[in-house]
């Protein structure tokens, strides 16, 4: 569609949602030229942005697909977000101790509180409760320029307002 828009020359806003915004999967097999000015918003940090190079997270990321998957796309953010899920059940199991039952597994699962993960963006945390196992409420948002997506804006969340 991001193709097809811009071989047509039509401009509409275009908002995507954020599980299309990849850079290597979708803006880049779309045509950078066509997805100038798409806004999205995200939650994970950019692999491709220079904002993150010194990141301690981005560091962190960048040694791992060293160690793991050096294959892998390192500009198609769904690399980013799998390395951060995974750091999410990190989480989770050492919380559990010894105790690897699905009760306390799923406990713990719904008692996080303010968790940082070195690909969220920075001011974005993961937080669960019994009552809520949505682990994200929050993104900042982002409009495409050139080759990269640029953040604008303050980090929404949607926790804050209650």
């Amino acid at each position: 569609a991001i193709k097809k828009m811009g071989e047509v020359q039509w401009k509409p806003l275009h908002l995507l949602n954020n599980v299309s915004a990849s850079i290597g999967a979708v803006m880049k097999p779309a045509g950078f030229e066509n997805g100038q000015d798409i806004i999205s918003s995200s939650y994970l940090k950019d692999t491709s942005d220079p904002a993150w190079k010194d990141d301690p997270g981005m560091k962190a990321f960048d040694e791992f697909l060293t160690k793991y998957f050096p294959e892998g796309n390192r500009i198609d953010s769904n690399v980013m977000f799998g390395y951060t899920v995974a750091q999410g059940i990190v989480h989770v199991l050492k919380a559990c101790g010894d105790d690897l039952t699905r009760e306390n597994v799923m406990k713990q699962a719904a008692n996080i509180k303010n968790l940082e993960l070195g690909g969220l963006i920075t001011g974005i945390k993961v937080n669960t409760s019994a009552t809520d196992f949505a682990p994200i409420s929050a993104v900042q948002l982002q409009k495409f320029k050139g080759e990269a997506w640029e953040r604008f804006g303050e980090i929404l969340d949607a926790d804050a307002t209650h």
